[in-house]
């Protein structure tokens, strides 16, 4: 303990010394990568040794299968008792071990070669997921167990609510029904797969229309293919308005085919959903969450927009005074201005230049600030590693231990945080590997990787990030924090596996550590000169943020209220007229004739009927910043709070009963309600 207490000392001591003096983690991530002896051995991929090359991906999912099978027979003859749940956990866990690696490595791996084997494998083992979710022995040996009064008396909660999760898992595919039901939902789920895949791939193509149609001046603005003009994007920067039209109108432009496609896919879901015994689809997703029920979101979207209404009504009216500015012919404000006149008015009002940022948040200061904030609330520390041959997928990814003062090793994070070509261009964190207590009583440790687009060191210079780019930073570490902070004792509830609705809030939390000047003011220093950053600065940025935020939010209320209605009850009428309508009671700004925004909400895929979960995340963080951190952002006790009822329990707790634990109340929808309108009405985040 002695020992890990000097690292600490020292690390803080490092804020205090030259600017170009960096400790290992901030030296870490300011130099460029490092170089690897080739003599080494090859450990593969995360140091699993059959991912030295891309065919180890089949003799990974061999290896998986075949423990997969062995489990599958000790489940159905063992008797009933904690054992069935964690032999469950076991096979989920020896799946996904090897399902979450390639599940990344498809959309990360510079080779083409391993992208194309990974995926392979993804295919092949969610093949054998579905027949093991109607596998009627393995959901017997789970009934067996849940219908035992006298067993589960002797289980923890933690033991019966994964119990219970695992037989959601059957029932929603259907477990339940006789076989000629059963059978229609193992075809319906095997359609969805298709229709997915159908909807992914037509809401990112663009549309194409012939150049003439198109004035001559900003044909320049897009792609141009012969006589075509490719239109692939909204173009809601556009400070040119026509650009902007004609983008949204051509972009938007219905295709008949994604429509029936669209349809298909909602009438899929609600026939599935109905035929596993709910009343849509809706129902069905929101079993488990914060918000349980729809008209319990419905409630939460209805009373948020009363409560914005009037803050919205001066956001469009500052919209359409910007816009007269503009000497634009339509003076009204249209759905393709709102981004944009929200820009131009930011400009306007603070004139908010990133580049005047940059200098000041070096990659590795970041790092330094984050490792520094997360010694002082939780206790733990990040310890720069130096991996071996063939560990990572690039050279430029960093790999991160995660130390705590007493407990030792929590986790591993490895960090593909530099753009290069053909990586995609999305910031997220991927579980590569769920924490969960071994047999052996050994805990296997957590293992992610982080992705982010940030621009890499060059020459003398680090890579120096914009303070969109820093929240993002902040955000996605949130979300390794709660997997490395877990202590679940089954993987298939560690970490981020949890509600959707509840999965957020770690890492909308650490936005407001990002705008707090007393964190930022601990590692934000000049690069070249070590000047901090200016405290007015930070404060402008936050004011900034707010302006439009109400007009921002009612976007986004009327995304998920859209969403809602897509996956309630059948509503016997065309997915755009749905669209008009709650664009005219949500939204604020007109819908545009022969346009289908729905067919570019690729978000219907993977979050059906919980898009809301963004709003609701929002608003507990900003309850559990307020509340526990406002007052001292660096605050043991409610750090130590927090990991304790909120990070500790991944999925295996009622998401709203950890907030209840946190705030040490529990909240109503009119609280979180209140609590998102107080943001936008406030500043928050206080400076000493």
């Amino acid at each position: 303990m002695r020992s890990s207490r000097l690292l600490l000392q020292r690390s803080h001591a490092l804020y205090r010394r030259s600017v170009n003096t960096w400790s290992a983690v901030g030296a870490a991530f300011n130099v460029q990568h490092q170089r690897f002896e080739h003599l080494q051995k090859n450990v593969g991929l995360f140091g699993v040794p059959e991912l030295s090359g891309p065919a180890g991906f089949q003799m990974a999912q061999h290896q998986a299968l075949r423990e997969a099978e062995f489990l599958v027979h000790k489940a159905c003859t063992h008797p009933p008792g904690a054992v069935t749940v964690e032999t469950f956990d076991q096979l989920s866990d020896s799946l996904c071990r090897v399902a979450d690696l390639a599940d990344f490595i498809k959309v990360a791996h510079p080779d083409a070669a391993f992208r194309e084997a990974a995926e392979r494998t993804c295919v092949e083992i969610g093949t054998v997921v579905e027949i093991l979710n109607t596998n009627v022995d393995l959901c017997q040996s789970l009934k067996n167990l849940l219908g035992n009064e006298a067993v589960l008396a002797t289980l923890d909660s933690d033991t019966r609510r994964v119990a219970e999760l695992f037989m959601f898992d059957f029932e929603i595919s259907g477990i339940h029904l006789d076989y000629s039901k059963r059978s229609k939902a193992v075809a319906l789920n095997v359609k969805l797969l298709d229709l997915y895949h159908v909807f992914l791939s037509g809401s990112q193509l663009p549309n194409a229309i012939d150049k003439q149609v198109l004035p001559e001046h900003i044909r320049h603005c897009f792609s141009i293919d012969g006589n075509r003009v490719q239109i692939g994007g909204l173009h809601a920067d556009s400070p040119n308005e026509l650009v902007r039209e004609a983008a949204y109108k051509i972009f938007l432009y219905p295709n008949t085919s994604l429509l029936l496609c669209l349809d298909e896919l909602l009438a899929c879901r609600h026939e599935l959903a109905t035929l596993v015994g709910y009343e849509s689809f809706a129902h069905r997703a929101l079993k488990g969450t914060m918000a349980k029920t729809p008209e319990t979101v419905m409630k939460f979207l209805k009373l948020l927009t009363e409560k914005l209404s009037d803050r919205t009504s001066k956001d469009f009216k500052m919209m359409k005074e910007m816009k007269k500015k503009t000497h634009t012919t339509n003076p009204e404000v249209m759905p393709w201005d709102h981004a944009y006149l929200s820009s131009a008015i930011r400009t306007e009002m603070f004139n908010i230049d990133p580049s005047i940022y940059s200098p000041y948040f070096s990659l590795g200061a970041c790092m330094e600030g984050l490792n520094c904030l997360f010694t002082q609330l939780l206790g733990v520390y990040f310890q720069a590693e130096q991996p071996k041959m063939g560990e990572l997928w690039s050279e430029d990814v960093r790999k991160l231990a995660v130390v705590h003062e007493t407990e030792g090793v929590l986790g591993y994070i490895y960090c593909d945080f530099f753009r290069r070509p053909d990586k995609p261009h999305q910031d997220c964190h991927f579980t590569i590997r769920g924490g969960r207590l071994r047999d052996d009583g050994v805990y296997q440790l957590p293992v992610v990787v982080l992705m982010l687009s940030l621009p890499p060191p060059s020459g003398r210079t680090p890579s120096l990030l914009t303070p969109s780019m820093v929240e993002n930073l902040f955000h996605e570490m949130g979300h390794a924090m709660h997997s490395m902070l877990g202590r679940t004792h089954y993987q298939h509830v560690t970490g981020t596996r949890c509600s959707t609705d509840f999965a957020e809030v770690p890492s909308i939390l650490m936005e407001y550590f990002a705008s707090d000047y007393r964190v930022l003011r601990q590692f934000a220093r000049h690069y070249q000169t070590g000047e901090p950053l200016p405290e007015n600065l930070v404060s402008r940025l936050c004011e900034s943020k707010r302006v439009c935020s109400a007009a921002d939010t009612q976007l986004q209320i009327f995304y998920a209220a859209l969403d809602q209605v897509y996956h309630g009850k059948p509503q016997y009428r065309s997915t755009t007229d749905i669209l008009r309508e709650m664009q005219e009671k949500f939204y604020g700004l007109p819908y545009v004739n022969d346009t289908a925004w729905q067919l570019r909400f690729s978000h219907l895929v993977g979050y059906g009927a919980k898009y809301y979960s963004y709003l609701m995340s929002r608003a507990v963080a900003s309850m559990v910043w307020r509340q526990c951190f406002l007052q001292d952002p660096f605050s043991r006790v409610m750090g130590e709070r927090y990991r304790r009822e909120m990070l500790a329990h991944g999925g295996s707790k009622e998401p709203v009963l950890m907030v209840q634990g946190m705030l040490q109340k529990t909240p109503t929808i009119e609280d979180f309600v209140d609590a998102l309108v107080l943001d936008l009405n406030a500043n928050v985040k206080s400076s000493v």
